[in-house]
């Protein structure tokens, strides 16, 4: 997509700071509002759940030493606002209260390992992406193999684990829809279909290797992600294969 595409930057459409700057673990910022829902925030860290990969969990720290436990972080549908879910008892925050976010680095950090690797497990078995999901333990995918083909467990770990150890190189890139729309082949997931009609589409291109829409956080070198296992591959259907990959550490 030579031409059609750029490096992400500060300066983007997109500013929230998990996308910006995925690697930052902690914030000074304030409250917007606290209600049922839970909190909204001036600037946060937090990924809201989506695309596979679950919400953040935190800390908020406030000036009185005390704090409150980000249970989950999700984005409401209407307002679009990244809302941090606490306990329903949870003191009130008024708007202005100045918190200090402390994510829970550990988790994410898993997360961005496993959705990196499950890019490059896309790479290794060549068929048509009919799901996947997430977690800090482990992660798959679901594929739609043409028939006769079959999965070989020890190979595809063989090859991933290769993939990795190259140590490619890691980073996002913007496109618009319509260049998007142009390659359809960039789109490996069957069931959902990026929007579009957006002037600008998040890219994640792993050097020499991939080229996908993806709006979740990843490591910066495959490198990062350390020896993976194959844990199962399990049948779903008559052409659909589940392949399930599990961090070795």
């Amino acid at each position: 997509m030579t031409g059609a595409t750029r490096r992400i930057t500060t300066e983007d459409i997109m500013p929230e700071r998990f996308y910006l700057d995925p690697y930052q673990t902690s914030l000074s910022t304030t409250v917007v509002s606290h209600d049922d829902a839970g909190i909204v925030l001036a600037d946060t860290l937090c990924y809201p759940l989506g695309g596979g990969q679950p919400g953040d969990t935190a800390t908020l720290q406030l000036a009185d030493g005390s704090s409150l436990a980000i249970s989950d972080t999700r984005r409401d549908k209407t307002s679009r606002a990244i809302v941090h879910q606490v306990a329903a008892d949870a003191p009130r925050l008024v708007a202005g209260t100045a918190v200090t976010l402390q994510l829970d680095w550990a988790r994410r950090h898993r997360h961005m390992r496993i959705h990196t690797c499950l890019h490059l497990l896309s790479c290794v078995i060549k068929a048509g992406v009919t799901g996947g999901n997430l977690s800090a333990e482990s992660g798959r995918l679901d594929f739609d193999l043409p028939e006769g083909m079959e999965l070989d467990k020890d190979h595809i770990e063989r090859e991933l684990n290769a993939l990795i150890a190259a140590d490619h190189a890691v980073s996002v890139q913007m496109t618009s829809g319509a260049a998007l729309k142009a390659q359809p082949e960039l789109i490996k997931t069957m069931s959902v279909t990026p929007p579009l009609e957006l002037p600008e589409i998040r890219l994640i291109a792993i050097d020499g290797i991939d080229l996908q829409p993806c709006g979740g956080t990843h490591v910066r070198r495959t490198g990062e992600i350390g020896q993976v296992l194959v844990k199962k591959i399990e049948s779903k259907g008559a052409r659909n294969k589940r392949v399930v990959i599990a961090l070795a550490d």
